[in-house]
């Protein structure tokens, strides 16, 4: 039975994708459309919508899925020089699949990959507030 999150459809089988690693909490398969060869996702099994609604122990296992997975892309031919993982967490971050994931890419000394360009400069301004506010909420 299809679902309208295309991740929950490639979880259940019922979209392809090329699979590359899954455990019981998480699947890791490759992106459609990649940054680079061997651009891998890993998902939770269970539909969450962002990383607050991921329980403790599937954002840590998507983690560490990850490291697994960069580690893989540095050792077979692929060959990456360096890996982001990176996680695009809400509309305003350039989340476009509203099913939390995990992005681990390839990197090549020379690329032109750029996941900064138009980012705000970082600027030490009302730290301890922004602090303050943080540590509110956790």
């Amino acid at each position: 039975m299809s679902h309208t999150c295309v991740f929950c459809n490639i979880i259940s089988a019922d979209e392809p994708a090329i699979r590359v690693f899954e455990t019981e909490t998480v699947l890791a398969f490759l992106d459609a459309r990649p940054v680079s060869r061997g651009h891998t996702l890993v998902v939770p099994k269970r539909h969450a919508t962002n990383l607050d609604g991921l329980e403790n122990h599937e954002g840590a296992e998507m983690f560490r899925v990850g490291t697994l997975i960069a580690g893989a892309l540095r050792r077979c031919d692929i060959a990456a020089d360096g890996v982001n993982i990176l996680v695009n967490d809400g509309r305003a971050a350039g989340q476009t699949v509203f099913h939390s994931h995990l992005h681990v890419v390839p990197r090549h000394s020379g690329d032109k990959a750029k996941f900064a360009a138009g980012l705000l400069a970082r600027r030490a301004v009302e730290l301890e507030e922004a602090g303050a506010s943080i540590r509110s909420q956790l």
